[in-house]
């Protein structure tokens, strides 16, 4: 579908949505206790991707369970290889249905996880805590699609940015907290009250059509064969990416075939959804527009980059600045810079109806940001690096809430479902080819540049440049700073990997041309309280009409 005949569907939904429109500009308590119920439910998921990082030994300790990295990663990968399953379900059972069966699964998943004895009850909890979280996230974009017009949608977005930032942050410090005292069940626990008022919320309040037909017939319109490759292909893409460098050597056949083979896969998914697929979860007419298409590769990018910095920021406060890990955690709120500049961006958009300016500069500055993060050394203060880290953050920020924009805006109304559940799964796919990044050229360039007296007394050498990190502190200081300014030098070499990465971000904003944002929403999806107040409002121009025909009678 060309741009052209995508812009004239969106004007002909206009027309027919003018009333839907101007009821939707004003939010009554209804959108905004909806609105606040999304954000708790995406708190509660996005806190679960990092808040068992801290905790896994004291887990593992517990249940007895030997590769403990799988209780991090189960969570991930089920939520990941979801993501467009419930873009379909969405469309096909409706929005409320969709949005309970994933709080159902993440509140299931919680309890199980709190009630563990085992690590197979453990993994099982995680994998189902995951697959709601998934739909979570992909359902909260798609229900503000419904219920915001495009052209408003970034100042609500940057608000989950927000909700995402927040729950990423105190993740780690809320999850060593508990495990320090012995009640590591409640990072799970307290899942339970957080899904069950969201779901009462949701139930009550989320009044939008549910699409007719029996259950049968709606399972007949599930791509159940493209779900099966995706997931299969994700898992298998994402198990390799684990492993690669940790588990095995990133040149041997256990993290290559797994890696290909999904890689492969994936390629595959795309061409069956292409030609195949009947109901397909990502339609053609998605991704065969350069906007969209860069939209998609800037969400791709933009993800590389934020979580690579989120992950090895840290890295340079503790082992270069000898910060403890709470410490760099208090340092990383730096990273928070990208919530007004998300916010700011989404403002802009609503009041200049253009998204390419903004994109454009924000991706100068994640570039420049690296670019300074580069030239840091053991001998450079602290408050430098933060102010490296606003700097990158800012533009970070402001892409992440306008990414949908070039992704939607060549697009019909009735899109948004499918095309941002393939969003969150770009973004998601993407977060764990960041950390792989990160990890891999710091793991490879620590093990050059660090001492041999120092490796010597890593066990295995240095595998793991993190395994390294704790031992800094005991170091006498002239040999402390030899070991700082090795892992400074070696993290310089991520932040310049990062300068190309986020050049490619820029490169591929080009792409994009600054299309009109439709001010409408699509009429299948509107709220039941709007829909009676749009007839109201015509009863009452009616009988308004009628008076004045009687009066000058």
């Amino acid at each position: 579908m060309s741009p052209a005949h995508s812009q004239s569907t969106v004007n002909e939904a206009g027309a027919l949505s003018a009333e839907t429109t101007v009821a939707r500009t004003h939010k009554g308590p209804r959108f905004w206790l909806i609105f606040c119920s999304i954000c708790l439910s995406l708190f509660a998921a996005a806190l679960e991707l990092t808040i068992v990082s801290t905790a896994l030994p004291t887990i593992a300790s517990d249940l007895h369970i030997t590769e403990f990295t799988w209780v991090g990663s189960a969570y991930a990968l089920a939520s990941t290889a979801f993501l467009p399953m419930s873009g379909a379900m969405a469309e096909v059972f409706g929005r409320r249905p969709a949005l309970l069966f994933c709080l159902a699964c993440f509140f299931l998943g919680s309890g199980i996880c709190g009630g563990a004895s085992n690590s197979a009850m453990m993994l099982a909890g995680r994998t189902v805590q995951g697959l709601g979280g998934g739909g979570i996230q992909a359902l909260g974009y798609i229900v503000l699609a419904d219920i915001t017009t495009l052209r408003e949608r970034g100042i609500y977005a940057s608000f989950f940015g927000l909700t995402w930032s927040i729950a990423s942050l105190i993740g780690p410090i809320v999850g060593g907290v508990l495990a320090d005292h012995g009640q590591w069940r409640w990072i799970f626990y307290m899942n339970l009250p957080i899904a069950g008022v969201a779901s009462i919320l949701v139930a009550v309040l989320l009044n939008l059509p549910t699409p007719p037909g029996t259950l049968r017939e709606k399972l007949a319109k599930i791509d159940w064969i493209g779900n099966l490759i995706v997931i299969g292909a994700t898992t298998s893409a994402a198990i390799g990416l684990t492993w690669g460098g940790v588990t095995a050597p990133w040149d041997s056949a256990q993290t290559l075939a797994p890696l290909i083979i999904g890689l492969l896969g994936l390629v595959g998914f795309m061409v069956y959804e292409a030609r195949v697929a009947k109901h397909p979860l990502v339609p053609w007419h998605v991704v065969n527009n350069r906007t969209s298409i860069s939209g998609y590769l800037q969400t791709f990018v933009s993800a590389v980059a934020a979580l690579c910095i989120t992950y090895m920021y840290p890295v340079y406060f503790q082992a270069v600045k000898n910060a403890t890990p709470i410490q760099s955690g208090v340092y990383l709120l730096g990273m928070s810079a990208l919530v007004p500049a998300a916010i700011v961006a989404g403002v802009l958009v609503k009041k200049t109806g253009r998204y390419r300016p903004q994109m454009l500069v924000g991706w100068c500055l994640p570039v420049i940001g690296c670019g300074l993060m580069s030239t840091l050394h053991a001998y450079h203060s602290v408050g430098r690096a933060i102010g490296f880290l606003v700097i990158g953050s800012v533009g970070i920020g402001s892409i992440y809430s306008t990414t949908m924009f070039p992704i939607q805006a060549p697009l019909p109304v009735n899109s948004s479902a499918l095309s941002l559940s393939f969003m969150s799964f770009v973004r998601a796919f993407a977060g764990i080819w960041g950390v792989t990044i990160g990890s891999t050229v710091l793991q490879n360039e620590a093990n050059k540049r660090l001492p041999d007296w120092f490796k010597a007394e890593l066990p295995g050498g240095i595998s793991v440049a993190y395994a390294a990190i704790p031992r800094i502190a005991a170091l006498p200081e002239a040999q402390r700073f030899e070991v700082n300014e090795a892992f400074a030098l070696s993290l310089q070499v991520v932040w310049q990997v990062l300068i190309g990465i986020s050049g490619m971000g820029l490169l591929s904003a080009l792409l994009m041309k600054g299309l009109p944002l439709h001010s409408v929403v699509d009429q299948k999806w509107t709220m039941q309280e709007n829909a009676a107040a749009a007839a109201d409002k015509e009863k009452a121009m009616e009988m308004e009409a009628t008076d004045k025909v009687v009066g000058h009678a």
